[in-house]
This record gives structure tokens, sequence and C-alpha cells, in this order.
């Protein structure tokens, strides 16, 4: 019970984190090209996980270890990244959000199969009843269709679910923090090489939001909030725990109205509550 609640602690604190990347993502690629900001927020990150495996003395990865620890890289690294990048210049940032709140069913359907986890019928009830009231809510806020930012959209989450659920069956015994750091550093020289083939023709050009973007998604959503999910994941079960992630298209909003001075409407609340609902069902089932 202990390592269940400190899980999902763990992995409400790396939501609250993701909840900004979209919207960082969205100023980012306004002045920067989806390949080098995928790129450069990879090595800046890498480098300072780099100096954490260095400084706690961490010790290599097996060579059994390596496969998955590519998988995450290229869910967690690349993938997500990049797919959602392309996605923004074609979408909104509220847009994007309603796939988000597919996450959890990404997640857990990854983790019935990499990980072996066999979650109740009605987890998968609640869990879908969770992500159907994202999706219409989200729906409901009146956002612009586009065919090919809908189809990134969907597929950088199905990377991502790939990606948490091989992360969280590496946390186990690898820890939470070293996996993402390891699949860091396996994927720098690709990255650092596409970073430096894609710079920007003119840094002048480049407005400051877009920089404050890029720090925001190298430093939080590539390395700090990745530490808390896998370790909230391993700790409490990535099913039950990737329920959590019916929550951040909701936080979002909330950056949103505070950023951004955007409206929150009651309908908004209304609908969270029902989601928590849904979040707190579907763990009871998620074992």
């Amino acid at each position: 019970m202990q390592a269940r609640r400190e899980g999902w602690l763990s992995g409400l604190a790396g939501v609250v984190i993701f909840s900004a990347s979209l919207p960082a993502t969205r100023v980012a690629v306004a002045d920067l090209s989806p390949l080098f900001l995928t790129s450069a927020r990879a090595v800046l990150a890498a480098g300072l996980a780099a100096a954490l495996l260095l400084l706690l003395r961490q010790t290599w990865p097996r060579r059994a270890e390596l496969l998955p620890l590519a998988i995450v890289a290229l869910g967690g690294v690349v993938g997500f990244p990049l797919l959602t990048a392309m996605a923004l210049q074609h979408i909104t940032a509220a847009h994007s959000i309603v796939f988000i709140g597919l996450l959890p069913l990404a997640t857990a359907a990854f983790g019935v199969v990499r990980g072996g986890e066999r979650p109740k019928p009605l987890f998968w009830l609640f869990s879908c009843l969770g992500s159907a009231a994202v999706v219409a809510f989200a729906l409901g806020r009146g956002a612009e269709f586009s065919l090919a930012g809908d189809l990134l959209m969907l597929a950088a989450i199905l990377v991502c679910g790939l990606g948490y659920a091989e992360g969280a069956r590496l946390s186990g015994h690898l820890g939470g923090w070293q996996v993402i750091s390891w699949a860091l550093l396996l994927s720098l020289p690709v990255m650092a090489a596409v970073a430096l083939a894609t710079l920007p023709a003119d840094f002048t050009a480049v407005r400051a939001p877009a920089w404050l973007g890029l720090a925001y998604v190298s430093v939080f959503s590539m390395l700090v909030g990745f530490i808390f999910w896998y370790h909230g994941l391993a700790r409490g079960g990535t099913a039950s725990v990737g329920q959590l992630q019916l929550l951040q298209p909701f936080f979002g909003f909330l950056l949103s109205a505070f950023l951004l001075g955007e409206t929150v409407t009651p309908m908004m609340f209304v609908t969270t509550l029902a989601v928590i609902a849904c979040v707190f069902l579907a763990r009871r089932f998620a074992r």
C-alpha cells in the first residue's frame, strides 16, 4: 500500500511537469524547426543526465538492457517530442491536448503486452470512460481539426505509451531516473548530429519565448518529469499510475488560464471531477 501511494504521488508530480510540455513546444516551434527542437532538447537533457550519472557513480547498463533502453529512447526522447512538434505546426496546443486523454489507454495496453500486467475488466471500462470524458471536453472547446496534425498526435501517443510502459518495466531494477538518463545518452550521438545539421540559420531571429520553451522541455519535460514519472510507474504499477495522465489536460488548461489569462469555465471543473472519479475507480481495479 505504501509503495502504491508513493507511486501515485511521484506520478502526479510527473504529470504536473508534463502538463506544460505541449504549450511550451507550441511556443518553441513558432521560431524553431521540429527537428532542431527535438534534437536540441535531447542533447541538453543528455548533458544533465550524464552529470547525474557521473556524480552518483552509476554502473553501466547490462547488454540485455540496451534494447529496452532503445525503445524508451524511441518513444520518449525521439518519437513523442518530434511527432508532437510536427503536429503543433498544424494544430493548436489546446487541440493537441485532446489526444493526451488517450495516453492512459496506450500506456496500459503496452503495460499488458510488455510488462505482463493484467488489469480487471472494470479497469478498462473506467479507463475508457475517463478518456471519453477528456476527449468530449476538449472537442467541446471548438478546436479546429487538421488530418495531418491529428494523425501525427495519434502516432505520438502510441510511441509515448510504448516508451512509458518499457521505462516502467526497466525502472523496477534499473531505477527511474537512471532509465531516462541512459536512454538520453544512448540517443546522444544521433541527436547531436541532427542538432548540428538543423541549427537555425539566424539565431537573432529566434525570439526569447522560443528559447524559454526549449529550456523548459529540455530540463523538465525531457528529464525531471521522467524521473518522477518512471519512479511512480515502477512503484505503483503501469496501469494504475498511468491513469493519472487523464488529469494532464486539465493541468494544461489551468496553466493556460494562469499564464495566458484564458477563461476557465465551470464545465471544466465539472468534467475534471468526473475524470478524477474515473481515475480512482480505474485504480481500484488495476490489479
